[in-house]
């Protein structure tokens, strides 16, 4: 196909930020229609991006509107039917993190998927950070991951959970520090867990030592009543160790020299943009590549249902 032609449910905060700006700067991809309830919010997208096909009623978009994909950036609670509708329409569907809100959602999702041939994607953006990627190439390049570990902190305290407590804060935002773990280890066979309420009504701090099937481990400290937000991570291979933030820059270390090897995160996107050095235009690429390809994405629904199992197991593996 020259062109993919997208519609999209939803032009919120997150969409107009990541997801309109990378698909317009794409020459091979065409936004044809737009549906959102917010009427202000709609006319403001589609006056942005020349779109002229404006809906407020999804399933009125999905029957009079020739489409090759979906985008259904809407929040994790409600998006189960539109999925549902999207697919059964034959629509291949870009979604957000997280992919519903229990593990059963994302594989029902899956199997309808399954169902009607449709190729779907969860925006699991640290995967596609380009210094994360380039770090995993050469630590790997010694051998299999021995260690990962991933951290990721927050100050959310005094506010309520998210969406106003319609999904949990693992599930919900510390599933980015989990679903980079399976994606730099593999697959877990075992988990022990803490998790806790620091100054809080409510689970906001996430601990997990795990075993990956390859026989790694894999480490994941989470805590959203720290004093603001760090998000980092390691890797460690036979006599090599990398320490990675993706906002700044990646420490390797090779075989006890004291001087490491220093990628920044601009250096390794190739930019100073945010959608670019933080993975979003690189989400967005691969799914339209795999559309055109007829490839499957890497991170599809039933990958995105692997990493919410396993959130179901870090809060069902708590230590006594």
């Amino acid at each position: 196909m020259d062109k993919v032609r997208v519609g999209f449910v939803g032009a919120g905060v997150h969409a107009n930020a990541v997801h309109y700006p990378s698909l317009a700067s794409m020459k091979d991809v065409e936004i044809v229609a737009i549906c959102d309830i917010n009427l202000s919010r709609l006319r403001s997208t589609s006056k942005k991006y020349g779109v002229e096909l404006q809906y407020t009623d999804y399933k009125k978009m999905f029957e009079e509107v020739k489409l090759d994909a979906v985008y259904i950036i809407m929040p994790p609670h409600q998006l189960y039917d539109i999925v549902i509708d999207a697919l059964r329409h034959g629509f291949n569907v870009f979604i957000e993190k997280p992919p519903g809100i229990t593990a059963f959602q994302t594989e029902s999702m899956a199997r309808y998927a399954r169902k009607y041939r449709c190729k779907t994607m969860v925006g699991f953006n640290r995967r596609f950070i380009p210094l994360l990627r380039k770090v995993k190439k050469i630590v790997t390049e010694r051998g299999p991951i021995l260690q990962a570990v991933a951290v990721f902190y927050k100050h959310r305290l005094g506010e309520e959970p998210y969406f106003r407590g319609a999904v949990d804060i693992s599930t919900c935002d510390a599933i980015h520090a989990v679903d980079t773990l399976r994606w730099i280890g593999g697959d877990v066979e075992r988990v022990v867990s803490v998790v806790k309420r620091f100054h809080c009504e409510y689970d906001n701090a996430f601990y997990a030592l795990m075993r990956f099937k390859t026989g790694g481990v894999g480490i994941l400290m989470s805590n959203w009543a720290a004093g603001k937000r760090i998000h980092v991570f390691e890797m460690h291979s036979k006599g090599i160790s990398a320490s990675i933030n993706p906002d700044d820059k990646a420490l390797i270390y090779m075989d006890n020299k004291e001087d490491p090897l220093i990628i920044t995160t601009q250096e390794a996107a190739g930019s100073n943009d945010r959608i670019w050095y933080y993975g979003f235009y690189f989400e967005n690429r691969h799914f339209i590549d795999c559309i055109k390809n007829d490839t499957e994405p890497e991170v599809n629904f039933e990958e995105a249902a692997k990493t919410m199992r396993l959130i179901k197991l870090i809060y069902n593996s708590q230590m006594s």
